[in-house]
């Protein structure tokens, strides 16, 4: 109850500011997360996460439900390593639709800034998505390759693969497609429930959206306080669909098989990273440095890795 009547006392302060916002910006955006402040500060405990769903529309909710958390930014815990990287030169203009912590779009990066594809970012604002009304496809993350559009984290990572690798018939192993599945299938499903875990940790995760996007301050606020508060409930949903009783617990596991899954290799593609690594780099990079993050590699032998995929990993994005 005290959790509940802490989020419901951010909300009720942020409603104050947001009103005093909406007066000068006079977004249309804005009518639907004003009316969503509305039912924040008058709802009861009982049935409060849904009616925030609701509000926010499913598709807002499934999205933030893979979000593996915000990092504002990421600091590197090593100096990167100089070795030669892969390059590629077949892309002239790649734009990300994405949510800065969401797990799949993080995948789509994590392969971009390996092969050293220039990309440009286009935060979404996950509940009016004004920046995807061009679209058909209202989830992220989406992908505008020279124009065509890709969809699907897993799709896009296959479909840039075979290009670049279009005179070399190089193919996925048995083993690199297991773990990919593996990393969509059930990696991903344990991140939630550890990092909206408590009200403080749901907050943290969602400390990006105040820095990213070109977003006003009400939108700023709305999109922080309501999607935290809304995915702390969400978040127990998904902890009991999943089977899950202790988060920790589930975190520490699964990285845990995941470095089993390496068997003293460097990476599970051997001497450099496949796309199974680049998939699980990809989910925890977003909350290596929320608490979550912190205790996973104070916990767990998944610290030498994560360092390796790194330094190896880099950054190809486009800053404007």
């Amino acid at each position: 109850m005290r959790r509940f009547n802490r989020l419901a006392t951010l909300s009720r302060a942020v409603s104050s500011g947001a009103t005093s916002a909406a007066t000068q910006h006079r977004h249309h955006q804005l009518a639907q997360p004003a009316a969503l402040f509305s039912t924040f500060s008058s709802c009861q405990s009982q049935g409060f996460a849904q009616k925030i769903v609701n509000r926010l529309g499913p598709s807002f909710a499934g999205g933030v439900a893979g979000f593996s958390a915000a990092a504002p930014s990421l600091a590197q815990d090593a100096k990167p390593q100089a070795k030669e990287q892969p390059r590629s030169q077949k892309f002239s203009d790649v734009v990300l639709y994405q949510y800065e912590a969401c797990p799949f779009c993080n995948k789509v990066k994590a392969f971009l800034d390996y092969y050293r594809i220039p990309y440009k970012v286009v935060e979404v604002n996950p509940i009016s998505k004004k920046e995807i009304k061009w679209s058909d496809y209202k989830k992220v993350p989406i992908l505008k390759v020279d124009g065509e559009q890709m969809v699907d984290s897993s799709d896009i990572m296959d479909k840039l693969f075979q290009r670049i690798h279009l005179d070399n018939a190089s193919s996925q192993s048995d083993e690199e497609k297991k773990w990919r599945a593996w990393v969509d299938n059930h990696l991903v499903h344990v991140l939630s429930p550890n990092i909206y875990r408590t009200t403080s940790e749901a907050l943290e995760s969602f400390d990006y959206i105040t820095t990213q996007g070109n977003f006003s301050f009400t939108e700023k606020l709305v999109a922080k306080y309501a999607g935290a508060a809304a995915m702390y409930f969400v978040s127990k949903k998904l902890k009991k669909r999943h089977n899950i009783t202790d988060e920790r617990a589930s975190l520490y596991e699964a990285v845990e098989i995941w470095v089993d899954a390496l068997n003293g290799r460097h990476y599970l593609g051997g001497s450099k990273p496949n796309l199974a690594d680049l998939a699980a780099f990809g989910v925890l990079r977003p909350i290596r440095h929320l608490k979550s993050g912190r205790d996973m590699v104070e916990h767990t032998r998944i610290g030498d890795w994560y360092t390796r995929m790194e330094s190896s990993v880099g950054s190809s994005r486009i800053k404007e």
